[in-house]
């Protein structure tokens, strides 16, 4: 499993947009992927569960991949929650 806890540098935060190209990236990988902030955790595929976290601009979220191609899913998905885009 990889797992680390990222600052989201988003300018929007994780909100319609952003939370669906970062559906959309996450939905290439066979990995599964969660997210949690604040207790809260959510399916990295789940446009309304990635919402619901409300994660702004600067927040902290702890992004999880696990399965047959984690290393490729974390790696893109990082990058895609620091302001690297999709």
């Amino acid at each position: 499993m990889q797992r680390a806890t990222v600052v989201v540098g988003q300018a929007e935060g994780l909100h319609a947009r952003p939370a669906a190209e970062f559906v959309k990236l996450a939905s290439r990988f066979r990995a599964a992927v969660r997210l949690a902030r604040g207790g809260r955790e959510a399916d990295g595929k789940s446009i309304m569960a990635v919402m619901a976290l409300g994660a702004s601009r600067g927040a902290e979220v702890e992004l999880r991949a696990e399965g047959e191609d984690e290393a490729e899913a974390f790696s893109a998905l990082r990058a895609f929650l620091e302001g690297g885009g999709a």
